[in-house]
């Protein structure tokens, strides 16, 4: 089995700078949807010389690389939701998630829960408060 890992420094640095330069352009237009052939001409490399600088760097092709990166940013659009009319689909499709039973299954794989329950942790989900107060405890013994 080969590794990922460049001998030639100067290879690393070059696949870093092209990783650097796809970063930032997909962090500046991500309310966009992005190709493979827009990254390419961005970064000035084919694809297969993208995608192996995204396996050098990150160890994923840059497809999953974005999907990581709108999975992170919807988690903390849910999170910081205090809006009373915010909802998991309009969360999920302003962060470029179309297909929502597949991005359900995506969150919930990645995180752990439905992003319906990091919604309800916010304290809303559905305009409603989820807040829920503690009752009181009249056999409470105070010192």
């Amino acid at each position: 089995m080969t590794s990922q890992v460049p001998r030639n420094p100067g290879v690393a640095a070059a696949r870093r700078a092209v990783v650097e330069r796809a970063e930032a352009y997909v962090r500046a237009h991500f309310d966009a949807p992005i190709s493979m052939s827009r990254l390419c001409r961005v970064t000035g490399v084919s694809e297969r010389g993208l995608r192996n600088a995204f396996y050098g760097v990150h160890g994923v092709s840059p497809k999953r690389w974005m999907i990581a990166e709108r999975l992170l940013r919807t988690q903390s659009a849910l999170r910081a939701s205090r809006g009373a009319a915010t909802t998991v689909t309009a969360v999920a499709t302003d962060h470029g998630f179309y297909q929502l039973g597949r991005f359900a299954a995506i969150y919930k794989k990645t995180f752990g829960e439905a992003p319906s329950k990091t919604l309800q942790a916010s304290g809303f989900i559905r305009g409603r408060s989820t807040y829920k107060p503690m009752k009181e405890h009249s056999d409470a013994t105070w010192i």
